[in-house]
């Protein structure tokens, strides 16, 4: 009978279920008593209570060392059994506040709300399942080396303190070298000091060491009351000394690498003004108009970023300068909001007052060229120079966010291909000389000199399928061409309502009829892709402001169409990131339409390369789909599958922007497309907050269960998690997993078929671990990088936890940078060759792109989306660029971060937040 077919087959997944349970149990708790599964069904226990086991599926804590209790009437209750399961009550939380918490299903058992709980996760990380086998070997360099010598003696780590924590590092290292703090210590010259904020001895210092140190005094300068030249050193102990087990053949490796920042150009000060405010681009003429103040007599914007300059040294020199005050060094104070023509002095011999600008005319006979432009003042005294007579001197590092445009600059001069990069590394490892290192000798420390060669695997490459059953095989060529390719999915309704506007520009504004023409050509573009248009686009500009631009194109095409826009498309001049903001806030976040810019320069070239790449995002905007890879062999999406990205974005040191969390959720069966939400995230705060989560993630759940599993939840939830470093791993099960599960429990308490079982994975590509294959190998490509699929699972990874390095992409330019995946935990049990298959194939179904990326695509889209968030921010174009000047000097830990502001939210007029708008 069908009846008891059903409830026979739900008695086997009852059965698998305690069974998986059980082993589950055993391999947390080996020592206890075995697993009861019997107690764990509903109304089974005496009585008709449960026993407040675990919800199916639940992690448990891997503390072994607690013991625990839990009751019906819940934790802490005097006739409570002791179990594996529960966290212990929380003496603070009265009964009161502790029953509203209690979950009311039965056959969870009363407090199965903590299993939701940070107290509940796993406190330490899952250990390696076993390795890969997949894929063809190949033997590969990696750069680090094996430390073939450990000490042998105890190491004490202590910390270090210095001044109020804010000191540069030069006076650091003079403080640290001072012979007030040398004499202090026990074996002075065997001490290690990292230069900020820890040391290393093999001395033991028991008590805190609080030294004075003069460093006026000990130079033989007499002291300066003013400002005197003394600073505090605090020394103590660290309060925790950490051991790595190095048995069973684990060892340590030294990772050597090449890094790049940036300095200040060596130029006068006057250029690096017009630089820093973007005014050379203007002929220089215009800085020399600004007003130094506002109407409120605020600093002006453009003051704020040349005061960039302090704390910088800098040498002075003109016509009929002393010689001995010729390349004397000066440190930048400050910069003084007045002019040269403005600022006046008393004269020390006949007391007249007298302009800056007049003084170096009538002393020196100098005509000053810039008297416009603000004053700087030395760091000792009251010694102010012109702006135009500084010189920076060079070799100075820049520590401000760079441009766009310097950006682009920095990757040019930074990529070095493999063999270059490798010829550098091995000329820093003979700068090293860790042979002939002192330090090195004293502790027995020994490196091997020789590149570590591991086994390395070249996993196989999946095909891409687009529409019409079409596929494209890119091999290890880690690349595929649209031409005559059909996108996997078209546009969701027929380009209908839609519209084009153009942004003037200053200088050679584009002609209406070199637009006519690249329209002409993308349409016809999009419809050899497979895209379904209707109308062409309305078209308008000679509007200058980027708002009124895109309130006149939404107006212009509900008008003409009767409805809103489906779409707005804007060609801009320039690359002005505040054109650009200021269009997607207006067309986000005021109308809720999807839009899409183009620079001026590529519509006058209407190359049909371009018109594809831009495609490729149009397209997935109105819910079209480019490509995926062939699931006709995969194997994990067998089941109702759920990817989540998450990644929070900082801003440069000093800033005093919010941080924006975002949140992907994969919204098909292929996990092709991504949702997104995106909120401020406090200043600085990497973990999401509980109220984010349950904002962003919350309503995409119910968004996916509509449209993809049919009402149902996900039996296997991936979730990805960007830019944590390993000192959080534990903080993103303990908070951000903990508030997804609750999510999940509270969408799932009416079904009876809930169970989600997370694998949490972290995606990093902040270090410096690279590959060098062996030249003309199979696993090398014709630049000496890695071929896509290369991963490396052993000798540079963890001794024990579950990590593994993968090159999914190939290289365009430099040395290719694998992507450092380390899972935290895998209810799902997924082997090793199937996750790492998974890892590789998806990046393959980046939807804006012709490759394979080298970052899981539910990240990637994170932070995309988290960039965007910028564009959603409650403050005007002024505010911000007075805000994002920043200054490094204020970013320490003591000062208070400033209240933020939540995102401006997108209408659910069009609900272009179930689409992939921010791609």
């Amino acid at each position: 009978m069908p009846g008891a077919s059903k409830k026979r087959a739900k008695a086997e997944r009852e059965e698998q279920h305690l069974a998986e349970k059980a082993q589950f149990y055993a391999s947390v708790h080996p020592d206890a008593a075995p697993y009861d599964g019997a107690t764990d069904r509903p109304g089974s226990s005496a009585g008709g209570q449960s026993r407040g086991r675990a919800p199916p599926n639940t992690p448990q804590s891997t503390g072994a060392s607690q013991s625990v209790r839990s009751t019906p009437q819940g934790p802490g209750h005097p006739s409570a059994p002791s179990g594996p399961f529960f966290a212990p009550r929380d003496p603070a939380l009265d009964p009161g506040r502790l029953d509203q918490r209690i979950n009311t299903r039965i056959e969870w058992g009363g407090n199965a709300f903590n299993y939701f709980s940070g107290d509940a996760m796993p406190q330490i990380l899952m250990r390696r399942p076993g390795y890969g086998t997949a894929g063809n070997p190949a033997m590969i360099s990696v750069n680090s080396h094996k430390i073939t010598n450990v000490p042998m003696q105890r190491i004490y780590q202590y910390d270090i303190s210095i001044g109020n924590g804010a000191e540069r590092r030069g006076l650091i290292a003079a403080v640290w070298k001072s012979r007030t703090v040398q004499s202090a210590l026990p074996d002075a010259d065997g001490w290690i000091f990292d230069g900020n904020k820890l040391a290393w001895s093999s001395e033991l210092i028991q008590q805190e060491k609080i030294l004075r140190v003069d460093l006026d005094q000990e130079r033989g300068i007499p002291p300066r009351k003013d400002r005197p030249n003394i600073h505090t050193v605090k020394i103590r102990a660290a309060a925790k000394n950490k051991y790595i087990n190095l048995s069973n053949g684990k060892r340590l490796v030294v990772n050597v690498d090449v890094s790049h920042t940036t300095f200040w150009l060596e130029a006068s000060f006057e250029m690096l003004a017009l630089l820093i405010t973007g005014y050379e681009n203007k002929g220089g003429y215009d800085l020399l108009q600004v007003s130094w103040k506002d109407k409120k007599g605020n600093p002006a914007w453009e003051f704020k970023l040349i005061k960039k300059l302090k704390r910088n040294i800098f040498t002075v020199n003109h016509r009929n300068r002393p010689e001995k005050e010729q390349n004397k060094e000066y440190i930048v104070g400050d910069i003084l909001p007045v002019s040269a023509r403005d600022y006046t002095f008393e004269l020390r011999d006949t007391k007249e007052k007298i302009t800056l600008e007049n003084y170096y005319h009538r002393k020196y006979n100098l005509f000053l060229s810039y008297p416009q432009l603000p004053v700087v003042k030395t760091s000792k005294g009251s010694t102010v120079f012109p702006m135009e007579l500084c010189k920076m001197k060079g070799g100075q590092r820049h520590p401000y966010k760079l441009n766009e445009l310097q950006t682009s600059n920095m990757i040019k001069f930074a990529v070095q291909k493999p063999p270059q990069r490798l010829q550098s590394i091995k000329q820093g490892l003979a700068m090293l000389d860790w042979k002939g290192d002192e330090k090195l000798r004293k502790y027995t420390l020994s490196i091997d000199l020789d590149q570590i060669k591991t086994k390395s695997r070249v996993l196989k490459p999946p095909q891409v399928l687009f529409g019409g059953g079409k596929t494209a095989n890119p091999v290890y060529s880690g690349r595929w061409d649209l031409r005559n390719q059909k996108f996997l999915l078209p546009n969701e309704a027929p380009l209908l309502a839609w519209g084009v506007g153009v942004l003037p520009g200053a200088r050679n504004p584009i002609q209406r009829p070199s637009v006519e023409a690249f329209l002409k050509a993308f349409v016809a573009a999009y419809k050899t892709h497979g895209g379904r248009v209707i109308n062409d686009p309305v078209l308008i500009g000679v509007i200058p402001d980027a708002a009124k631009l895109v309130e006149a194109l939404f107006q212009q095409v509900g008008n003409k169409h009767n409805c809103r826009p489906q779409m707005m498309m804007f060609i801009l001049p320039n690359r002005d990131v505040n054109n650009y903001l200021r269009i997607k806030k207006s067309a986000d976040c005021r109308y809720g339409v999807v839009s899409q810019c183009v620079q001026a320069a590529h519509v006058l070239k209407n190359q049909a390369q371009y018109h594809s790449n831009v495609l490729m995002k149009f397209n997935c905007k109105l819910g079209g789909t480019t490509c995926r890879v062939n699931l006709r062999t995969a194997s994990h999406f067998s089941r109702p599958t759920m990817i989540i990205g998450a990644d929070v974005s900082h801003a440069a040191p000093g800033v005093a922007a919010p941080s924006y969390a975002a949140v992907t959720v994969s919204m098909d069966v292929s996990a092709s497309r991504y949702n997104a939400g995106v909120q401020t995230n406090g200043h600085r705060v990497e973990m999401i907050t509980t109220r984010n989560m349950e904002d962003m993630l919350r309503p995409q759940i119910n968004h996916w269960m509509q449209n993809v599993s049919g009402g149902r939840l996900p039996d296997h939830v991936y979730y990805f998690r960007d830019g944590v470093s390993e000192g959080q791993y534990t903080n993103v099960l303990k908070y951000e997993v903990a508030d997804m599960k609750k999510i999940f429990a509270q969408i799932g308490e009416t079904r009876k078929d809930f169970s989600v079982k997370f694998t949490v994975i972290v995606a990093e590509k902040r270090h410096h671990i690279r590959f060098f294959p062996e030249p003309g190998s199979k696993a090398a490509d014709s630049s000496g990088n890695p071929v896509p699929g290369t991963i490396v699972e052993r000798d540079v990874t963890h001794p024990f936890e579950y990590d593994m390095y993968l090159c999914s992409h190939r290289a365009i330019q430099g040395t290719a940078r694998p992507t450092h995946y380390h899972v935290l935990m895998d209810e799902a049990n997924v082997s090793p060759d199937e996750l790492q298959k998974f890892l590789y194939e998806q990046s393959y179904q980046y939807q804006r792109a012709t490759t394979p990326v080298s970052l899981f695509p539910a990240v990637y889209y994170a932070h995309l989306a988290s960039n965007r968030a910028r564009a959603h921010e409650d403050i005007d174009e002024v505010q911000r660029r007075e805000r994002d000047v920043g200054d490094p000097s204020k970013s320490t830990s003591n000062e208070k971060p400033p209240d933020q502001k939540p995102l401006l939210k997108i209408p659910e007029t069009n609900r272009m937040q179930y689409t992939m708008w921010y791609i």
